[in-house]
């Protein structure tokens, strides 16, 4: 039998009779480590807990500290890549004042050596479409030859593996087995991986709970997804979207069961809360455009029992008042959502008022980010500009609204764009007093500039290609200025000046450039430059400026917006007031 090392064997015999001898006296605790380890030590070491507690401690419980927590620093260390560490606990001889110090030197840190991911399940077969799947995976591996091994590293590097898997047609896809095979001496680590996809999954039919209300056609109309096509995450997250948008539920839970045995056709189960079928609100506000408003609406969501629904809307305003009636079928096999629809209004914005009727006929689609609106619409108006012209116009228009939107459901985007372009026009021999076609374009773009602010940059065109303006609604025609126009000047105000008013035209050009810069909490500030013009002709715009400054709020209905612009055209300083973000 070897012998013992005589100095160490005595000191530990004389420190566990120091420890058990003496008395019990609260605890301090040392860690000297690297920086990047200290943390992670002091925070998860035995020692180091009891002592943050501050109890008295005897002799032979410090003892039990110390080794416990040697043993769990070289564990810590090794979740750290450091599987060949040197760790020494010193103890001060101050019995009155027992101070347990670790001093860590860690070495050198594992690197990884290989990798090897193996694959079984449906995956596994020769392809080439299987192929470009398991090229996907082994890119996102993110745990590379040549890296330092950390174990949080080695996890978050499987997990990354399995989620193009889960997110396509292996919705059952498992990580089979794993292991990371270290050698302490030349301090590398072999990593071998081996996921089990499971079979493809493709849809089935739709399951339905929740609904009592409103008929199942609704619901399976919504679904973006066909019986035999292969799964794919997003159409499940697309199709609770578009539940939740539709205006009949709450609340719509959309999921798969991932259950092998039912992969080639796997039931859509989509839960549902419903919101109520009638609905009645009432509603007041105000805006520096057009004033203070009150308004009313009343909806019913189900109609003869087919999910039709009908909805009054009652709005009136300081300078502009209007009823409206419509009546929306639900959204079709096709996605198409189709509405009739009245409308009574009238206004008296800058001298110019407007009294008309508008029926409109409407088809709409929105699929992933673009939204299609096609319109018939007969309208007639009677105007007066001032005390010079008075008109009447009529028009049976047909129009096309094409939006591509790339912001999400952000209140505040700080990243993407919106992009709106409309056509619509009339002939003169089909119940109009002119013939004319109308082209329309606005593009809004959103930069993020640096941890908390952001650049807005807006320009919007538009061109009534006709003989005369004579015989066109005012719908179909321009006016610039007012808060989301040109700050800095009264709320459709450019245009051409009539006798007491200003007539709207058949040309508009505006832009605007905003920076927006947001303290701590939700307020923040903006800067900004409007320039534009509305004029009859090309040839006649001429941009007038307005420059300003805002205080901005991030509610949780939408940002509000205060802003003081000056005019430099009319040397005035204008303030402007809104909610919410205008696409």
């Amino acid at each position: 039998m070897p012998a013992l090392p005589v100095k160490p064997f005595f000191f530990r015999v004389l420190l566990c009779a120091w420890f058990c001898a003496g008395t019990a006296h609260a605890l301090t605790v040392e860690v000297d480590a690297p920086d990047e380890l200290k943390p992670l030590l002091t925070q998860h070491l035995e020692a180091a807990r009891a002592a943050r507690l501050g109890e008295a401690l005897g002799g032979e419980e410090v003892a039990r500290l110390r080794e416990q927590s040697l043993a769990t620093a070289r564990e810590l260390l090794a979740t750290e890549g450091y599987f060949a560490p040197q760790i020494e606990a010193v103890t001060s001889p101050d019995k009155e004042a027992p101070l347990l110090r670790f001093v860590v030197t860690p070495g050198a840190r594992t690197l990884v050596r290989a990798v090897r991911i193996d694959y079984s399940g449906a995956l596994a077969v020769a392809g080439e479409t299987n192929a470009r799947r398991r090229a996907r995976v082994e890119r996102l591996f993110t745990l590379q030859p040549g890296k330092p091994f950390r174990q949080a590293d080695w996890e978050a590097a499987k997990a990354a593996a399995l989620r193009p898997l889960l997110s396509g047609v292996y919705l059952a896809a498992r990580i089979e087995a794993s292991e990371a095979r270290i050698d302490p001496e030349a301090r590398t680590a072999d990593l071998s991986l081996t996921l089990d996809s499971g079979p493809a999954f493709f849809y089935g039919e739709v399951e339905i709970s929740g609904n009592q209300r409103y008929p199942a056609a609704i619901i399976r109309n919504l679904n973006p997804a066909r019986p035999g096509q292969p799964y794919r995450q997003q159409d499940l997250l697309d199709y609770q979207a578009a539940l939740e948008s539709s205006g009949y539920f709450a609340q719509a839970v959309v999921r798969i069961e991932p259950d092998p045995a039912r992969a080639a056709a796997a039931p859509i189960l989509v839960e549902v809360v419903e919101k109520p079928l009638k609905l009645f609100s009432l509603g007041a506000g105000i805006s520096t455009d057009t004033g203070a408003r009150v308004q009313a609406s009343w909806l019913h969501r189900d109609l003869r029992d087919r999910g039709l629904r009908l909805k009054l809307d009652a709005r009136l305003e300081e300078s502009r008042q209007n009823g409206a009636a419509e009546l929306a079928w639900p959204r079709n096999s096709s996605g198409y959502e189709n509405s009739i629809g009245a409308q009574l209004k009238q206004e008296d914005i800058e001298g110019q008022e407007t009294r008309a009727s508008v029926a409109s006929i409407k088809r709409s689609r929105a699929r992933d980010q673009i939204e299609v609106t096609q319109s018939l619409q007969y309208q007639t108006e009677s105007q007066r500009i001032g005390n010079v012209t008075e008109l009447h116009n009529r028009a049976l228009t047909a129009n096309l609204a094409w939006t591509r939107r790339t912001l999400g459901r952000a209140f505040y985007p700080r990243r993407g764009d919106v992009l709106s372009l409309q056509i619509g026009g009339a002939a003169k021999q089909l119940m109009s007093d002119t013939s004319f076609l109308r082209l329309f374009g606005r593009y809004t773009e959103y930069f993020s500039a640096g941890e908390k602010g952001r650049l807005i940059l807006r320009g919007e065109l538009g061109s009534v290609l006709a003989d005369t303006r004579i015989g066109i609604p005012t719908d179909f025609l321009f006016r610039a200025g007012g808060d989301n126009s040109i700050r800095g000047y009264a709320y459709q105000s450019q245009g051409r000046a009539l006798g007491g008013g200003v007539a709207s035209v058949r040309y508009l050009a505006t832009g605007s450039a905003e920076y927006n810069y947001f303290f701590a909490g939700n307020w923040g500030m903006a800067l900004f430059v409007d320039a534009g013009d509305a004029a009859d002709s090309p040839a006649s715009l001429s941009p007038v400026f307005g420059y300003g400054v805002g205080a901005r709020y991030r509610s949780p209905v939408g940002p509000i917006n205060l802003d003081l612009a000056y005019g430099e055209a009319t040397d005035e300083f204008r303030l402007h007031f809104s909610l919410g973000v205008s696409f």
